[in-house]
């Protein structure tokens, strides 16, 4: 098994930044309890506000495939829909 690395961005609609973020700041606990959790932080940008990044860690692809189907994802989904402007997710490998 090979460590996964999960940059995934989120950027809000200005007007439903503070849902968003308290949205997001919701899935931090649970997931950082999650099987094969190394680490799940989030971050908002200094000079957009609106946009955050969750920098995580996995100790396998299929432990964060698991993470992706469980159910506090699928709340965070219902509970912002139509408040995100833009998401973007990349699967990285460590290499240094």
């Amino acid at each position: 098994m090979s460590k996964l690395t999960i940059v995934a961005q989120i950027e809000a609609k200005e007007e439903k930044r503070e849902l968003v973020k308290s949205e997001l700041l919701k899935l931090i606990p649970i997931t950082r309890a999650e099987e094969g959790c190394i680490n799940y932080d989030l971050h908002q940008d200094h000079e957009n506000p609106n946009l955050f990044l969750f920098f995580e860690n996995w100790e396998s692809r299929a432990l964060w495939q698991a993470h992706m189907n469980n159910d506090h994802l699928k709340a965070y989904l219902e509970a912002t829909e139509g408040a995100v402007a833009e998401f973007t997710l990349q699967e990285m490998s460590q290499i240094g």
